[in-house]
């Protein structure tokens, strides 16, 4: 069984660091595609970052492009998302994604597995 978990969300102000992690279990010997969405209050839940089983392909959120990095170690079965200059509308909780195969595309239904999500609030 596939189990996704996250870790690393807090609070900070403008302009501040975050890095989140998501561990994986239950993937060992599985390729599988690995992303971050986000869902603030009362919005639906939105893509942020995707990364291809062997890390070649990413995709982001044009909102976080050059502030947002997503990263993987597939031997650790874990993926990264270092966030800087973070701003108040990238506050919502933060959840980590995965679908077995190679690549796959930005839409939330395409992901099978869910993390439970770590909260990111960013304060003016």
């Amino acid at each position: 069984q596939v189990q996704l978990v996250e870790s690393g969300g807090g609070s900070v102000h403008t302009g501040d660091s975050l890095r989140l992690s998501c561990v994986a279990s239950g993937v060992r010997g599985i390729r599988h595609v690995m992303a971050w969405f986000r869902q603030a209050p009362g919005d639906v839940r939105e893509f942020v970052a995707k990364i291809s089983w062997n890390g070649a392909n990413t995709d982001y959120l044009d909102s976080v492009k050059g502030r947002f990095t997503i990263s993987r170690d597939n031997a650790k079965n874990a993926m990264y998302l270092q966030m800087s200059r973070l701003k108040p509308e990238d506050t919502g909780v933060y959840f980590c994604a995965a679908v077995r195969g190679d690549d796959a595309g930005l839409a939330a239904p395409e992901y099978n597995y869910w993390g439970q999500g770590t909260q990111v609030t960013v304060s003016p």
